[in-house]
């Protein structure tokens, strides 16, 4: 297993978080249902988009040596049933910042999301 130092560490961390509130829209995540993509870079099916969920900016609430830590997402209606296995992020410019599996990576009270449901995420707390 890799280990790197803490000062590596913060840096990816601090380039991670000016990537994330570049750009002059609001980062956001999006849930998807699906097969997520192999890699950040293959397009999102935008029919498998189940709500997009939009972050403040500055979106950063706290940088620690471990991880950022994002501030609550507002509370978005989901626009198609489905079961979210994914999601993506992407920063104020539009870019993909990461992919997240649901149930992994990122955690929901339920995955089963419903039309005109709601959806807003408390705490995203992101490693590198």
């Amino acid at each position: 297993m890799s280990q790197t130092s803490i000062n590596a560490r913060l840096a990816m961390i601090q380039a991670f978080a000016n990537l994330m509130d570049s750009g002059s829209q609001s980062a956001t995540v999006i849930f998807y249902e699906g097969v997520q993509p192999a890699s950040p870079a293959v397009a999102a099916d935008s029919n498998s988009a189940l709500v997009t969920l939009t972050l403040p900016k500055p979106c950063i609430k706290e940088t620690t040596p471990n991880y950022v830590e994002l501030h609550p997402t507002d509370t978005a209606t989901v626009i198609k049933t489905g079961t979210a296995t994914w999601a993506r992020i992407y920063n104020g410019a539009g870019e993909v910042a990461a992919d997240l599996a649901v149930g992994t990576d990122i955690t929901l009270a339920n995955t089963n999301l419903v039309v005109g449901g709601t959806l807003s995420i408390q705490s995203i707390k992101l490693r590198p």
